[in-house]
């Protein structure tokens, strides 16, 4: 695994894409961003170039819906 491409906890994604944790989780449950579960506690972790994908998606969407 690259370093680009590491897996990131909820709290780190949460930074990353500036919402709250709740939302991270949210997004996980409904498939919007994908995520795996780790440990007997079952911890989310989201590989780093899927987050960004999501952002990347994100980006693309709101400005190719900016009001004229």
């Amino acid at each position: 695994m690259t370093n680009n491409n590491r897996m990131m906890t909820t709290s780190g994604v949460a930074k990353l894409l500036h919402i709250h944790i709740n939302t991270v989780r949210r997004w996980s449950d409904e498939g919007i961003i994908k995520h795996y579960r780790i440990g007997p506690r079952g911890d989310r972790r989201f590989l780093r170039d899927e987050v960004m994908k999501v952002l990347t998606d994100q980006q693309s969407y709101n400005g190719s819906h900016k009001a004229q």
